[in-house]
């Protein structure tokens, strides 16, 4: 509740946007953030997340690599644990249009898949490329390998005690993806990716939301929203998982 807050706050407060940073030829650029929240009393509990973006631009290709991780404790008992990775290259053919081909694993320790791996390909469209704004979708196809789990937690504490793995699950997937970020000044900036993979066993959706407010030309406050939905988890697991974020963020 205090993270919608804070991120409703400035929302309200910001008057401008700002998108990442702007690649530059023949140089990795990007982004590391990592945030920790505690709290003692009546509630104890201590979380860790930390995540690095960084891209090339190589003449026509753009290579970029996101790598993402979170972990939790609830007193003193370990309540999450995931790492997620993304390697994606795009080939521009034209000034608007592009082809790309990426490769994704995301590993849960507390969730429905023990891990989750797809390889895809397709096409790719800016809409708009600006200084100011930026906005391209993609659509494309691939394969997918899921290893579904069931937690078996202790009645008393609420600690997983045991992991039973399902049989492996392959499926060709239907992939898109949307990306948005915009500049109204040098200060604050917001972005949004979403991905949605669809195959006949499951269809997972990632949003990532961010909204960052620069201290410096390097240091930035951000708050983030992710939030993530699996179609057919194996019960008694929830569908969605949202994780609400501060962080210190540092430009490169």
């Amino acid at each position: 509740m205090y993270m919608r807050s804070m991120l409703l706050l400035l929302l309200l407060v910001s008057t401008a946007v700002i998108a990442d940073e702007m690649p530059v030829q023949g140089q990795w650029t990007g982004k590391g953030q990592v945030g920790y929240v505690a709290s003692q009393g009546n509630t104890e509990s201590e979380s860790i997340t930390a995540a690095l973006d960084t891209s090339l631009l190589a003449d026509a290709w753009k290579h970029a690599l996101h790598l993402g991780g979170l972990y939790g404790k609830n007193k003193s008992i370990v309540s999450a644990e995931r790492w997620d990775a993304l390697w994606q290259s795009n080939y521009n053919f034209s000034p608007d249009m592009f082809t790309f081909g990426a490769l994704r694993y995301a590993n849960d320790m507390f969730g429905g898949f023990a891990y989750q791996a797809a390889v895809t390909a397709g096409l790719g469209y800016k809409f708009v490329h600006t200084e100011s704004m930026q906005v391209d979708a993609q659509l494309g196809a691939g394969y997918r390998q899921s290893r579904p789990q069931d937690l078996v937690k202790d009645e008393d504490t609420g600690a997983v005690i045991a992991r039973i793995l399902h049989p492996r699950t392959n499926e060709v997937i239907f992939s898109a993806g949307l990306n948005y970020a915009q500049q109204l000044t040098s200060t604050t900036g917001i972005s949004n990716k979403l991905l949605i993979e669809s195959g006949s066993s499951n269809t997972l959706v990632t949003d990532a939301f961010s909204l960052n407010v620069k201290m410096t030309d390097r240091l930035a406050l951000g708050v983030g929203l992710n939030y993530q939905y699996n179609s057919r988890p194996p019960e008694p697991l929830k569908k969605v998982d949202t994780t609400e974020t501060m962080n210190i963020v540092y430009s490169f």
